[in-house]
């Protein structure tokens, strides 16, 4: 293997190195979500969560697509899950830790997000509730 080669892996690993990270990683394992989506879960600046996207996407790991006023980003690609799970099971192993394997992350509409996906999943938790609410 070139020096370049581990180059690139110094800076992809290097790139997932970061707590932050690797829970927006988590969040977008789940769904895809914008910046203010992120701000929330994470309960961090959208700046810091911007700079933080910035690095992922630079290693390759994210993308975004733009719709409307809003940018969503996505994994590049599903292994990424997949090898940070695997990491989290060696290191469960290694230390004893098994609450290394617990990963928990709020789906749209269970934070208070104003981005267009947890309105949506809100505004259609609020009419099934009527609608329950109505049938009772």
């Amino acid at each position: 293997m070139t020096d370049e080669a581990y180059q690139r892996q110094s800076q992809f690993f290097s790139a997932l190195s970061h707590p932050v990270r690797l829970r927006i990683l988590d969040i977008l394992a789940q769904d895809e979500a914008c910046v203010c989506h992120l701000s929330a879960v994470l309960q961090q600046r959208q700046a810091y969560v911007s700079q933080q996207l910035a690095i992922l996407k630079e290693a390759g790991i994210i993308t975004d697509r733009k719709e409307g006023l809003y940018v969503y980003y996505s994994l590049a690609n599903a292994d990424v899950t997949h090898l940070v799970n695997q990491a989290r099971r060696y290191l469960a192993d290694l230390t004893g830790d098994k609450s290394l394997l617990q990963v928990e992350v709020p789906a749209h509409g269970e934070i208070d997000c104003p981005c267009p996906k947890c309105q949506a999943e809100l505004s259609i938790r609020d009419f099934h509730q009527e609608k329950d609410s109505i049938h009772e």
